[in-house]
């Protein structure tokens, strides 16, 4: 009977695809078309009326109307649609919202999630994501076998109990389609646990107990976590001796390189899948649709207009963005979205490069929050992922988390990048490591390679290794711990470093 199911869903899925050819080759029109229909239905409502939806013809007319805008922009309006007021960025009431932490700031973030958004781009997103793979993979079995979901928790909003905030993935959860319900575990009440240690434990036990899981979806982080408690409780030495069928993971919310070989270890066979997907609080942006690539396809038909921020206007108050027509493949780009959740020209803060333009493919490289730039060396994110899998390739380390800040200028010194490590196996020679790391990251960027010239900016950089569960532990003292929270990666201070150390008791 599943054998049938899944073949049916096979068949599915096939058809799906055909949409999404359909936007790989007509991006432009098909976006386009997205902007008139979202205009259109909100010409009516607050956000609507001020800006003139009714008479806009175009997508050149709205980018000049509309300001570009960040999160404090839109937040006297998303608070009044909190507190249950109709009509005002999105058509009627929203009952839903995404709560996100981010990682530069500790101020909360709660998103609209309309009943558009959920059905028609988180929802789809996933339809899509299932799609490629089983294009990539016509052996997938989802629906004959088990899956694990590693979702977040919901909360009433006290002020206005008939408004529900949460973990995006929570409310994925607790709206996902009847259809999909008995291929997935665990139960919903174990899946939006509010105690997220007391999760983790009843998950591993659930997945020590199941042998038919074919696939797991799910932060990093945590889900290496989850891998270390269910080989304790079955004394196995590798995840495949628990899940003899196991066929992929899905994964996103920070850069898988650092984590890739920890999961070869966990799964030691080249028959498993990496899927790669970008769903945002905000929206589900980009999937990866080929598994021989390193990138995401743009999800273009998914209720999100996209325009992007080239790097020199950041920092601008009126900042330029421009139309996806005009993106060139290498660039730094911050995204901008207009979406069928009411975001209107909304930087979520996530900055992309294109590897691709037909179609368009994306790799993310960071946040616009989160770059070393002190020296003028424009270090992202994706420098020090391919830094790091280099240096423990050349090493055979395996680093589980880490963070990086400057070190300024001080009286007859020089200034320097701090790293602070925490390391699943360490390396032999910690000396070796440090000058490989700093060596792959000159080569991965040539703005650092130039200050690091004859050490006449910047000296080299300086390591720390961590003992294991620092990161955990003071993540667990901010009050951060938990599947969507993350370790932030690059400052371009020394908050983070500085609190670290000071967490672990040592003299900066």
């Amino acid at each position: 009977m599943r054998k049938s199911i899944n073949r049916a869903f096979k068949w599915y899925y096939q058809q799906r695809y055909k949409g999404i050819r359909h936007f790989m080759e007509h991006p432009h029109q098909v976006q386009e078309s997205l902007l008139k229909q979202l205009l259109q239905f909100t010409k009516h409502t607050e956000w609507g009326r001020r800006y003139g939806y009714r008479d806009i013809q175009d997508a050149e007319q709205f980018a000049r109307r509309v300001p570009v805008n960040d999160y404090d922009g839109l937040k006297p309006y998303i608070t009044r649609m909190m507190h249950g007021e109709k009509d005002v960025l999105w058509s009627g009431q929203v009952r839903w919202y995404s709560k996100s932490s981010g990682t530069t700031s500790d101020r909360s973030k709660y998103l609209p999630v309309t009943s558009q958004n959920l059905k028609k781009c988180h929802i789809r997103g996933t339809w899509d994501t299932m799609s490629l793979f089983y294009h990539n993979r016509p052996d997938a079995r989802q629906f004959e076998c088990k899956s694990m979901i590693m979702g977040g928790s919901l909360y009433p909003f006290e002020p206005y109990p008939k408004t529900t905030y949460g973990d995006v993935s929570a409310i994925m959860i607790q709206n996902m389609p009847a259809v999909g319900r008995p291929f997935f575990t665990p139960d919903f009440k174990t899946a939006l646990l509010h105690d997220w240690e007391e999760k983790l434990e009843k998950l591993a036990r659930i997945g020590a107990q199941e042998r038919n899981m074919v696939m797991i979806g799910g932060v990093p982080t945590w889900t290496v976590v989850l891998f270390r408690r269910i080989l304790e409780l079955t004394g196995k030495s590798n995840m495949l001796e628990v899940w003899p069928e196991f066929q992929g993971y899905i994964h996103g919310g920070v850069s898988f390189t650092p984590y890739r070989k920890q999961f070869e270890a966990f799964f030691p066979s080249d028959q498993i899948s990496y899927q790669e997907i970008y769903n945002a609080s905000e929206g589900y942006f980009a999937v990866q649709d080929d598994f021989s690539r390193d990138d995401m396809l743009l999800l273009l038909n998914n209720g999100v207009y996209f325009e992007f921020l080239p790097m020199p206007e950041w920092d601008k108050p009126n900042p330029h963005a421009i139309p996806l027509s005009e993106v060139k493949p290498g660039e730094n780009y911050a995204l901008v979205i207009s979406t069928n959740a009411g975001l209107w020209r909304y930087t979520p803060g996530d900055t992309v490069t294109f590897t691709s333009t037909a179609p368009y493919r994306i790799k993310i490289t960071g946040r616009t929050k989160q770059f070393v730039n002190a020296f003028g060396e424009e270090v992202m994110v994706e420098n020090t992922d391919k830094a790091l899998a280099v240096a423990c390739q050349q090493t055979g380390a395996i680093v589980s988390e880490y963070t990086v800040a400057p070190v300024y200028f001080e009286e007859g010194q020089k200034g320097g990048h701090e790293w602070l490590v925490e390391f699943e196996r360490e390396p032999s020679d910690e000396e070796r490591f440090t000058a490989l790391l700093d060596q792959a990251l000159q080569a991965n960027n040539s703005d650092y390679e130039a200050k690091r010239s004859k050490s006449l900016a910047l000296k080299r950089l300086r390591l720390h290794a961590l003992p294991s569960g620092t990161f955990h532990n003071w993540m667990r003292s901010r009050g951060k711990f938990g599947g969507q929270h993350k370790v932030p990666r690059l400052a371009n201070h020394r908050q983070y470093v500085d609190e670290i150390l000071h967490f672990l008791g040592n003299k900066v």
